[in-house]
């Protein structure tokens, strides 16, 4: 299900059912592009297998679910159709059109072109802890992040969204788990990056290596700052941790992910939702005493 999270904390209340979140969720449900639209973001339901509702509470968590589709029009496509209308231009005015013509020829041919251009689509998981009124959403890309909170926003007034953030800086746990430092549920993964504290542009990455190494550790030591660390929490999930609090290759362990109940699609669906809630939480709870509390 989730392979990234992005976690923000949300202000004002939030509905009390599922039905009124769906009603809610309804003011910025998906639209298909339109000919000339290049992109279109809206909510849609969780599961063709369960209903029409556009949230799923499980648990006391809500899971939603975003899809945006956009049209595929390379620039090449654009340039290629751009150069025949400029060369027709020069053969009836018997001039070069100028640059405020040649604009206009562009547009032209791009608007030609929409309706004609490929729909892709995709989707991206989010969900709530409606005590803890905290959203996660399974995205790597802020961009994207962003999308799903604009339209977030858009079906719930007055909603305030913001970052979470946690009293002390998350690259000092990383720290104190990659030296071996820090509370028992978090034990070092495989993998990290690593940043010259001078020289920004300077990062080193190490991938499926012994991290206890002494040679990787001496240059955190020397004065590195780790920005990615891979963990394993509590023996129960994996992932990487970056500074920002943000997680990715989210893995949980032991599970074999092509197991697919193909009898009861929803009830796996549940099952993978609250194990994923529940573990979730157990981590915020232990990130937030291990780094002194959310920031207010």
């Amino acid at each position: 299900m989730f392979r990234n999270i992005r976690f923000y904390r949300l202000g004002a209340a939030w509905p009390d059912s599922e039905e009124s979140l769906s009603k809610n969720l309804e003011k910025a449900g998906f639209k298909p592009c339109g000919p000339l639209t290049e992109r279109s973001s809206g909510f849609v339901a969780v599961s063709p297998d369960a209903g029409e509702l556009l949230a799923r509470r499980v648990n006391g968590a809500d899971l939603l679910r975003l899809r945006s589709q956009s049209r595929v029009l390379p620039h090449a496509a654009i340039n290629e159709e751009l150069e025949s209308r400029v060369e027709a231009y020069r053969d009836r005015m018997q001039e070069a059109p100028s640059a405020r013509e040649k604009r206009r020829l562009k547009a032209e041919a791009r608007d030609e072109l929409m309706p004609k251009a490929l729909l892709k689509s995709d989707r991206i998981w989010g969900f709530v802890d409606i005590k803890e009124k905290i959203l996660g959403i399974d995205t790597a890309q802020d961009v994207a992040a962003q999308r799903f909170l604009r339209r977030l926003q858009a079906s719930i007034d007055g909603l305030s969204i913001g970052p979470l953030q946690f009293t002390q800086a998350v690259d000092e746990l990383l720290s104190g788990i990659f030296f071996g430092d820090a509370p028992s549920q978090f034990a070092v993964g495989r993998e990290c990056r690593m940043q010259d504290m001078a020289d920004a542009s300077s990062i080193v990455r190490w991938s499926d290596f012994d991290l206890t190494d002494p040679t990787i550790r001496n240059h955190v030591a020397n004065g590195m700052r780790l920005t990615h660390l891979a963990i394993e929490y509590d023996n129960v999930m994996s992932c990487v941790l970056d500074q920002n609090g943000v997680i990715s290759k989210l893995r949980f362990i032991g599970m074999d992910d092509d197991n697919d109940d193909r009898n009861d699609p929803v009830a796996r669906l549940d099952a993978e939702f609250v194990l994923l809630t529940a573990t979730l939480r157990r981590l915020l709870g232990d990130l937030k005493k291990a780094l002194g509390g959310f920031a207010e």
